[in-house]
């Protein structure tokens, strides 16, 4: 068997693989991207495995630890994929960054503006929140305190 023939379908593999996770924004199709570029690992063990004629048959073995472990990884992908779905109602990766929760500190107030004048920000009252209507981060200190 030429050695070529596969190498070059894993090669092939590897970089459609590549170019669905560089290219997709949806997360399933980039963990369906994922599995094509361990498919092609996969496939250039077996294929140095039988060129090599290796007599314990370590590149099959390592290719049966390598589906186990992408099984577990889909497994776990998935999860995360669909409680984020139900969450956002989106599986998009870029919206994802949004799901990260911010201090009141780190957020600039609405009326505050870049502008430098400091009479105005001065004169603007300042309104109590209620718990119940505040971000998550301050309801949780707002119950830590008596």
């Amino acid at each position: 068997m030429h050695l070529a023939y596969p190498a070059v379908l894993a090669v092939l593999l590897f970089c459609t693989g590549l170019y669905g996770v560089l290219a997709r924004r949806n997360a399933i199709l980039v963990l369906m991207s994922v599995e094509l570029m361990l498919n092609a690992v996969n496939l250039n063990l077996v294929a140095f495995d039988v060129w090599l004629r290796d007599a314990l048959h370590s590149g099959q073995a390592l290719t049966l630890f390598t589906i186990a472990i992408a099984a577990a990884e889909i497994g776990i992908g998935l999860a995360i994929v669909l409680a984020v779905y139900r969450n956002r109602g989106s599986s998009d990766i870029d919206r994802l960054r949004d799901t990260a929760e911010t201090d009141e500190a780190e957020t600039v107030p609405a009326g505050d503006d870049e502008s430098g004048d400091d009479e105005s920000d001065a004169e603007a009252p300042q309104a109590a929140e209620d718990p119940a209507t505040a971000p998550a981060g301050k309801a949780k200190k707002a119950e830590a305190t008596p």
